[in-house]
């Protein structure tokens, strides 16, 4: 697909955005958590128009690149022209997030199988897992309305998410907010093995559950086990990772 390059167009912040976003749709299709060219990541570009970047609608995420990403305002209206619309679900989730929150620098949803499957239990997230330690520490639940369509949800949803960066939507899949890309993303891949260690775990035998005292503290936790650095520990190494793959996300 020949997608003119907005490299030269746009500044350079916002240009390593757009590779940065690029890069995580990639990683998203790579570890399994697309749905076809359903569900969304979103950026938010710096400054008080609270634009933000989102997937073209109709596009594999695998083909996703930093010049194909749509630019778009508070009202859907696109800012630099392109030949792809914004699926309107994804715009009411995205929109009132960046919104009501002005530390979500990024605004990660998968609608990926385990994902799913949790967030159709009663009990929602278990304490299982050391993985799911840290998921419970910033965890909400929005309970479902059907597809995300009407923007008297908005309010409800931002309610419900809170202050917290994991977001079970029930019957629907998994959000989670960073205050950067790296940041969203290594949420979510803590999310969904999270989950699928979950369903795993529930075809075996009894369960053992985390002592709830392991739970108190976990931002410490984090920030020691990632050296201080935060997701920035894993997102060189992921996008190195994928320019042997495919390089083609930073065009």
């Amino acid at each position: 697909m020949n997608i003119a390059s907005l490299r030269e167009v746009v500044s350079a912040e916002e240009w390593q955005l757009r590779v940065d976003l690029a890069a995580a749709y990639r990683l998203v299709a790579h570890y399994g958590w697309s749905d076809l060219v359903f569900t969304h990541i979103s950026a938010r570009i710096p400054g008080p128009e609270h634009a933000f970047l989102i997937n073209p609608y109709g596009l594999m995420f695998d083909e996703i690149t930093a010049s194909s990403l749509v630019k778009v305002d508070q009202d859907c209206n696109k800012l630099i022209d392109a030949p792809f619309p914004v699926n309107p679900a994804g715009f009411v989730i995205h929109s009132c997030i960046h919104q009501g929150r002005d530390d979500a620098g990024c605004v990660l949803h998968t609608h990926s199988r385990a994902g799913v499957a949790v967030s159709a239990q009663k009990a929602g997230v278990l304490p299982i897992s050391q993985q799911s330690t840290f998921v419970l520490a910033s965890l909400a639940y929005h309970d479902y309305e059907g597809v995300a369509l009407r923007d008297d949800e908005k309010p409800r949803l931002q309610r419900d998410l809170g202050d917290k960066n994991f977001l079970v939507l029930r019957n629907h899949g998994l959000l989670t907010v960073g205050r950067t890309i790296p940041d969203a993303f290594l949420s979510m891949y803590t999310f969904e093995n999270t989950c699928r260690i979950q369903i795993d775990a529930q075809a075996g035998g009894e369960l053992v559950y985390v002592d709830p005292r392991i739970l108190t503290g976990m931002e410490k936790v984090m920030k020691t086990v990632t050296a201080g650095q935060g997701a920035n520990i894993a997102w060189p190494a992921l996008l190195r990772k994928l320019d042997k793959l495919d390089p083609s996300y930073r065009t």
